[in-house]
């Protein structure tokens, strides 16, 4: 599989992407561009191979409040809000399942996620999963395969 991750650009087309999660669809399709090029609120990223979206993941800064992490987490750190990145919104195209699409776009964030850290300070990742359990199982499972410490907030 030869794919890419990059930013969503003006003109790509996605009104063919097709995830099987209507409300992660209408994002894409109506959202994601105006959100990233009008508002400036969140940066879509997306998964591509030969000129087709595979999949996307959505990403704002954001923050945490110190009291919501574990009390053995909290000893080194300030008590004010702390600086995280938000995954706001991940999908993958149906006709992309069980490739490692959404894998690769979780890796990319945590990627993102240690940059901003480098650069202008990030404690970690926040994963936002609304109301589908089948998703938050996919990240525990990704973040733990990856070592990357969880905790559910």
């Amino acid at each position: 599989m030869s794919l890419r991750i990059r930013r969503l650009e003006r003109d790509d087309d996605r009104d063919q992407f097709r995830s099987g999660h209507p409300d992660l669809d209408r994002f894409f399709h109506r959202f994601a561009g105006q959100n990233q090029f009008r508002h400036h609120v969140g940066v879509t990223y997306i998964a591509v191979e030969h000129d087709a979206i595979l999949g996307f993941v959505t990403v704002s800064p954001s923050a945490i409040e110190i009291d919501a992490l574990p009390a053995d987490r909290r000893r080194r750190l300030p008590h004010y809000p702390l600086p995280t990145l938000r995954l706001a919104r991940l999908a993958v195209a149906e006709t992309a399942r069980d490739r490692g699409v959404g894998q690769a776009l979780l890796r990319f964030a945590l990627t993102l996620a240690r940059r901003m850290a480098d650069e202008i300070g990030c404690v970690g990742v926040g994963v936002v999963v609304d109301a589908k359990p089948a998703a938050r199982s996919f990240y525990l499972r990704s973040l733990v395969s990856q070592r990357v410490s969880c905790t559910t907030l």
